[in-house]
């Protein structure tokens, strides 16, 4: 079973940051994390994603350069980092999780409130 919990939503002015934690609880090896925004959830925006075994990351266009995706080397938990957000930037971000044995998972959630 698969379990994510994420935490650090919350309301910030227009220019402010944020930082978002995801803690993934799995009995097998996870393949990469990231974080998405919006719904439907198949069609949800990737913000940010980072590969385990290898280190690589991806960030969509419209964070790029004002996000950072992070990863605690010692357990499935990723960060993200937001800083110089926008009012755009507003919305419902889903932790996700994919591996190879069980696919893709999603957390419940977490609201970012930016305001101007």
């Amino acid at each position: 079973q698969v379990q994510l919990v994420e935490s650090g939503g919350g309301v910030v002015e227009a220019g402010g940051s944020l930082r978002l934690s995801c803690d993934a609880s799995a009995s097998t090896p996870i393949t990469l994390m990231g974080w998405y925004r919006g719904e439907p959830v198949n069609d949800r925006e990737k913000v940010a994603v980072i590969v385990f075994s290898t280190g690589t990351i991806a960030y969509g266009d419209a964070v790029m350069g004002r996000f950072t995706i992070t990863k605690d080397p010692t357990k499935n938990t990723i960060f993200l980092e937001m800083n110089k957000l926008k009012t755009e930037d507003t919305g419902v971000y889903y932790c996700n999780a994919y591996s190879t044995s069980w696919g893709n998972r999603w957390g419940q959630g977490t609201q970012v409130t930016v305001f101007s």
